[in-house]
C-alpha cells in the first residue's frame, strides 16, 4: 500500500530519486535469468464450487477455465503425492487469480488463530474506485471482516498517506484486501479505470510477510530480478485496525516485474515480533498454501546464481497444455512462501 507512481507533479526529491533507481533496476539486467511477469497468484480452497460463487458474486471475478488435473507432472510439482485437484482461473480486469482444489489428498484448514503478522500470511489487494461503496456491498454479502473496519491512512505516513484500506475473509479464511488510492498515489492506470464506473478494478499486489526485508530482498531482487519500487513505515492507530494486530508497526516494501501487472509487497513486522514462522511441514494441499507464479524464459539459468528450496521435485516437464504452460518449478522462499517459476 505505498505510493509508486511518478509522474508530472511537483515531487519530492527524493521519491524522484526512488523514481530513477527503480527505472535503472528494471533497465539494468540482472544476473542470469530472471523472472519477467507475475502471471496468477494461486491459492488452495476446500470447496470449489463454493469458492468460484463467492468470487464471482461477492466479487465480481471471471471464470475463465476449469480443470481437473491429476498424474505424475502435477505430483511432482506440487509436491503432494496421489493428488487429484481442480483448477479455476478467474480474471479481475488485467490480472488472474488461480484456485486449487485437492479432490484427493486433502489439507489442512488454515488455524483459527491465525494474525496478519504470522509469517504464513498472504494476500491479494483489490482496487476500489469508491471505499465506501465497496465496503457497503461487502457487508450486504455479510463478510467476515479481518480488519475492524476501512481505515484511511494518516498524513504522517508519508508514502501512504490518504490512502484507503480493509481486509476481510473469504470462505475459507483467505484474506483479501479492498484498496482506494488517493488522486496523487497509486498506478495511473487505476486512476483511468475508476472514470470507466466500475468499483472493483483489479488486483494491484500480493503482500507476503517476511522475516527480515534485506533477505527476502536477496530472493525477490537478486535471484528474481523485481525492482524496488518504494518503501514505507506505517504505524498508529489505523494500522494496528487494519492488520487487527495491537502495537503493529510495519516496514513495508513494494517490489514490481520488468512488465506491468501484479506486484510483490513486503509486509515485515518492526512490531510486535511475536509472529509464528511458517510451518515446517506445510504441503501445496494445506489451505494456507499461496503460491505466486513468476513466468520466465528459462527456468534452467534461474538456479545458476542461487540454490533453491524445492517444493517440486526439481524442474517438471509438461507434456499437455492443461496447465498454460511446459515446464514448471515450485519453490519457498526464506520465509516458506511457495513461489512457481513457469516457462
Amino acid at each position: 500500500m505505498i505510493n509508486e507512481r511518478i509522474e508530472n507533479r511537483s515531487l519530492p526529491v527524493g521519491w524522484l530519486i526512488i523514481g530513477l533507481f527503480s527505472l535503472l533496476a528494471l533497465l539494468v539486467p540482472a544476473r542470469g535469468q530472471t523472472v519477467s511477469r507475475i502471471e496468477t497468484v494461486g491459492f488452495t480452497v476446500s470447496d470449489m464450487d463454493r469458492a468460484v460463487d463467492f468470487y464471482t458474486h461477492v466479487l465480481p471475478f471471471e471464470k475463465i477455465s476449469d480443470n481437473e488435473i491429476f498424474g505424475s507432472e502435477f505430483e511432482h510439482l506440487s509436491g503432494v503425492f496421489g493428488s487429484r485437484v481442480r483448477i479455476v482461473d478467474l480474471k479481475l480486469g488485467s490480472e488472474k487469480i488461480e484456485l486449487t482444489e485437492y479432490l484427493t489428498q486433502e489439507g489442512r484448514p488454515i488455524p483459527a488463530d491465525s494474525r496478519s503478522n504470522d509469517r504464513w500470511f498472504q494476500h491479494i489487494a483489490i482496487i476500489v474506485s469508491d471505499m465506501d461503496k465497496a465496503y457497503a456491498q461487502l457487508r450486504q454479502n455479510k463478510v467476515r471482516h479481518a480488519s475492524t473496519g476501512p481505515q484511511t491512512l494518516p498524513s504522517y505516513i508519508t508514502a501512504a498517506a490518504g490512502i484507503k484500506a480493509f481486509y476481510f475473509k473469504d470462505l475459507d479464511s483467505h484474506v483479501i484486501e479492498i484498496l482506494q488510492f488517493p488522486e496523487e498515489k497509486g498506478l495511473l492506470k487505476w486512476h483511468d479505470l475508476a472514470k470507466t464506473g466500475k468499483l472493483f478494478l483489479g488486483i494491484d499486489h500480493t503482500a507476503i510477510v517476511v522475516r527480515d526485508s534485506d533477505e527476502s530482498l536477496s530472493f525477490y531482487r537478486d535471484a528474481l530480478g523485481l525492482a524496488v519500487a518504494g518503501t514505507s513505515d506505517n504505524y498508529g492507530l489505523e494500522q494496528e485496525h487494519l492488520n487487527n494486530v495491537f502495537g503493529a508497526k510495519l516496514h513495508i516494501t513494494g517490489l514490481r516485474t520488468k512488465l506491468d501487472g501484479i506486484a510483490v509487497e513486503f509486509l515485515e513486522y518492526v512490531a510486535p515480533r511475536d509472529g509464528k514462522p511458517f510451518p515446517a511441514d506445510t504441503r501445496s494441499s494445506d489451505l494456507w498454501h499461496w503460491e505466486t507464479s513468476f513466468a520466465t524464459a528459462k527456468i534452467d539459468q534461474m538456479f545458476t546464481s542461487f540454490k533453491p528450496d524445492f517444493i517440486s521435485s526439481g524442474i517438471v516437464q509438461f507434456e499437455g497444455k492443461q496447465l498454460g504452460f511446459e515446464r514448471a518449478a515450485m519453490i519457498r522462499d526464506p520465509n516458506g512462501h511457495a513461489v512457481r517459476l513457469i516457462e
